[in-house]
């Protein structure tokens, strides 16, 4: 190969490259979606060549990636009320439906067996009930050979929108628990670990223990999962029909860049733990905020079935038209 074809090769190669690195959307953010984004971006990839690197970090980490801009979109499961995007110059509007489910590990109780009321969930997360034979917890369970053993309970080491929306259905339960991304837990006994994963393995390592994770974590690593008392009194296992049950009542409008929290919606069949998740976008960056909905425009249109196999609720039709008159009004699509 001659100099000149060599310098040639190396111009095209770093041109190349440089289009590479220039197309490349960078997000991070909320663990909660964070598997069916890992399917969207693959699949995009595949669809577009764009690269989308998208890091779990949790949504307090999202909410301040955003804010400093360090990213090119965060990812949070608590909306942000219209003070925090005024001030913070962001827009936001939802990506999917997913759902919290108490995963649990005690020898020989399969998934779906244990039934846990409303008074029990209270009772275990705030340290009143603190072993697994509680009468609280037998009343629901009489043929379960439940260990008189201490609860420990796992939870999150970071900020959380996770977090924020089971805290959000245990102050429904109990108006003393503050609704927080970060609580301060008040059970004898707690471990906490970092993002979804981090509760999941936590979980799976520790007897006797139970956590609230994301629906698609319990999937992937086969968890049990407890039956969980609605606000009908009824006790529903998590399925992607129960979910979708609950998604229903969620109510959307543009006007208030989509500010809603689902947690303990109505309805008979309706599982009673479940959250939207949101994407924060900075309102100057106007060329790379189109790139970012052009992804998520895409995961609109050809990714219901990938968050639906990973147990979402993929956004009704309805509420993506809502979202892409959003993104025109706001000139990001």
């Amino acid at each position: 190969m001659t100099m000149k074809k060599i310098v040639t090769a190396a111009l095209l190669a770093s041109v190349t490259l440089t289009t590479i690195h220039a197309d490349e959307i960078k997000g991070r953010g909320a663990s909660f979606p964070g598997p069916v984004y890992k399917a969207w971006t693959a699949g995009y990839f595949k669809a577009t060549g764009v690269k989308v690197n998208y890091t779990p970090t949790g949504s307090g980490d999202g909410i301040k990636s955003i804010g400093k801009r360090m990213v090119d979109f965060g990812g949070s499961d608590k909306p942000l009320k219209a003070e925090k995007l005024a001030k913070d110059k962001l827009f936001m509007f939802p990506s999917v439906v997913g759902s919290i489910v108490l995963a649990y590990n005690i020898d020989g109780v399969k998934d779906g067996e244990l039934k846990l009321s409303r008074a029990a969930i209270a009772g275990i997360f705030s340290g009143k009930i603190t072993k697994w034979d509680d009468a609280a917890i037998k009343a629901q369970n009489p043929d379960l050979k439940l260990p008189s053993e201490p609860i420990t309970i796992a939870v999150r080491a970071d900020k959380s929108g996770t977090t924020f929306n089971f805290t959000y259905f245990l102050n429904k339960l109990d108006p003393s628990f503050k609704v927080s991304k970060k609580p301060s837990w008040t059970a004898p006994k707690v471990v906490a670990g970092k993002s979804n994963s981090g509760v999941s393995a936590n979980i799976q390592q520790i007897k006797n223990s139970i956590g609230y994770i994301e629906y698609s974590y319990k999937i992937k690593l086969g968890l049990p999962a407890a039956q969980v008392e609605n606000k009908e009194n009824k006790y529903i296992n998590p399925t992607l029909k129960s979910f979708q049950d609950a998604a229903k009542y969620a109510t959307w409008t543009p006007d208030n860049d989509f500010y809603a929290v689902i947690g303990d919606p109505a309805g008979a069949t309706s599982y009673p733990i479940v959250a939207a998740t949101f994407i924060l976008l900075p309102k100057e960056k106007v060329e790379m905020n189109k790139k970012v909905t052009k992804f998520f425009d895409w995961a609109y249109t050809n990714g219901d079935a990938a968050a639906t196999e990973l147990g979402y609720v993929p956004l009704p039709k309805e509420t993506k038209d809502q979202i892409r008159a959003y993104w025109e009004a706001k000139k990001i699509k």
